[in-house]
């Protein structure tokens, strides 16, 4: 009678089957039994290749999926400076994708927006509690930062009392006025 082996895994994991005519045939191993085994393993490497295929291209090398345009759709930030110099100080309307609004700069304004976000990070989050800042000024400016970025509020306020927020603010020029000098 013929017996059922296997041969060496493939990449997959599963294992293909192939027939031993020359094998001895093991008791109660009958040839539905055989077919069984055969089949119950060809679906178990079916059901795992179906689930690896389902898994998208961009959760299985982590990286964030790609943004929809629906999710752009309400990017609008208002921004409001305070302090910074007469050419500076006012409120400005942004929107984005595409750029428009009464910011001096809407498309450098979108554009570092853009390069700042990354999967997981809050671009418009405070300085952590308990940073080692440097104990430098930049001046009495401050702006606050309301709307909508990529789908998720923001309410946001920056100044620029020390070296971690000056760095901070310097990061979204030129949503902000570049103060730098």
């Amino acid at each position: 009678m013929v017996q059922l082996s296997s041969s060496p895994a493939s990449p997959s994991g599963c294992s293909s089957p192939s027939w031993d005519p020359g094998s001895p045939r093991r008791s109660g191993a009958g040839p539905r039994r055989a077919l069984r085994r055969v089949l119950l393993g060809a679906s178990a490497c079916v059901v795992a290749l179906a689930a690896a295929a389902a898994v998208p291209a961009a959760a299985a090398t982590g990286a964030p999926p790609p943004v929809r345009d629906e999710d752009r759709g309400g990017d609008h930030l208002t921004v409001t400076v305070r302090h910074a110099g007469a050419a500076h100080d006012g409120t400005y309307e942004l929107y984005c994708h595409p750029e428009s609004g009464t910011h001096p700069d809407a498309r450098g304004a979108c554009a570092v927006l853009d390069r700042s976000a990354r999967w997981g990070h809050d671009i418009f989050a405070p300085v952590p509690r308990g940073s080692a800042c440097t104990m430098q000024y930049g001046g009495p400016a401050t702006a606050h930062v309301t709307g909508t970025w990529a789908g998720r509020p923001v309410d946001a306020t920056y100044d620029r009392r020390n070296g971690c927020e000056i760095d901070r603010w310097n990061a979204l020029v030129p949503l902000l006025p570049d103060l730098r000098s």
